[in-house]
């Protein structure tokens, strides 16, 4: 089961790291659509948001205190979900639709991350850590 585990956090934080990897390399576009939602200082919040999706990502795959690791995520998608997939205020059906999309997958993330929060903080959690839960 702990080779399972392993597996299951990297697959997991698949999608994190190729978030990272484009808000680090992508900064100027991504900087632009974050303007438009009215964030402050965008591009320097896409570069932070892409390097703190990396580390949490890899402290998680390498089971480094992976219960805060996952936790650490939550906040990344419900800020994502809420700011940058908010549906209710597009105009087209077609966009409303595509936005209520990513904002539901944005949820479920956040509800996997806290399944996986819950998960390695409890005892018998998965192995194949590095090292164990910072709240256990």
């Amino acid at each position: 089961m702990d080779v399972v585990a392993l597996i299951a956090r990297i697959v997991f934080t698949a999608i994190f790291l190729g978030a990272a990897v484009g808000h680090l390399t992508a900064t100027e576009a991504m900087a632009g659509y974050a303007a438009g939602k009215k964030l402050p200082q965008p591009a320097l919040a896409v570069r932070a948001s892409g390097v703190y999706c990396a580390v949490a990502s890899v402290l998680l795959i390498l089971g480094v205190w992976p219960d805060l690791a996952a936790l650490a995520l939550v906040p990344f998608l419900l800020v994502t979900a809420f700011v940058f997939h908010d549906f209710w205020r597009q105009g087209g059906p077609e966009a409303r639709q595509q936005e209520q999309l990513q904002f539901l997958k944005d949820l479920s993330l956040a509800g996997g991350a806290l399944a996986l929060f819950v998960l390695y903080g409890s005892d018998g959690h998965p192995g194949l850590n590095l090292v164990g839960p910072l709240f256990a």
